[in-house]
């Protein structure tokens, strides 16, 4: 199982990007996949995440309404649409993958069975 993230960037506040979770050696819809991300001096959090089957997705209080996760299972890839950056959002951000997943469980690091390296999103004016 590898998972690789990616869509690095330089963004102003209010602006969107766009990060890529690029999986392999599982079949996507049978794991859940959650984003993760580590602030400088700050605990990683979970984001959001997309289970696995039919794919409820369940997200941060603070990211509701602005992130959006989703899945191509055609392309092994795992998209995290971000809008309305903020200063706060800026962090490593890093993919995921759940072997046994219930509810909003990929939410939570301790339960994230593979990781991938992080890419980098940057808020700045």
């Amino acid at each position: 199982v590898q998972l690789q993230a990616s869509g690095r960037g330089l963004v102003q506040p209010g602006g969107s990007l766009r990060l890529s979770c690029v999986t392999s050696g599982f079949t996507l819809d049978r794991l859940a996949i959650g984003w993760f991300r580590q602030a400088p001096g700050k605990e990683r959090e979970g984001v959001g995440c997309i289970g696995s089957g039919p794919g409820n997705s369940y997200y941060k209080d603070s990211v509701k309404g602005r992130f959006t996760i989703s899945r191509d299972s055609g392309k092994n890839t795992v998209y995290l649409q971000m809008s309305r950056l903020k200063y706060e959002d800026a962090a490593i951000y890093y993919c995921a993958a759940e072997t046994f997943d219930y509810g909003n469980s990929c939410l939570k690091e301790s339960r994230m069975d593979y990781w991938g390296k992080g890419t980098q999103v940057t808020v700045s004016s």
